[in-house]
């Protein structure tokens, strides 16, 4: 599982992201791992776009609370397979 994956501000644009993204899944596929999977909020659209753009897929999408629920409030859920790459 990928977690708190952040580039800042002032470095964005840079392609690190899709660098480290890059590596994330290089260094799973190398140690046999058959996928790798992470979660991202429904506002972090760039986010979005970065990791179907790396090859993951939406695969679900879940109310984090109550309130997200009241609220419509997203985590979707990615998952890129490494054997297809």
């Amino acid at each position: 599982e990928l977690r708190r994956m952040s580039v800042s501000r002032e470095q964005r644009g840079r392609g690190l992201a899709r660098a480290l993204c890059r590596e994330v899944l290089g260094f799973a596929r190398a140690r046999g791992f058959g996928a790798v999977v992470l979660s991202t909020s429904m506002v972090q659209v760039a986010a979005q776009r970065l990791y179907e753009g790396q090859g993951f897929r939406r695969v679900g999408a879940s109310s984090p609370s109550l309130l997200g629920t009241i609220l419509h409030f997203q985590i979707f859920h990615y998952r890129c397979d490494l054997g297809a790459r």
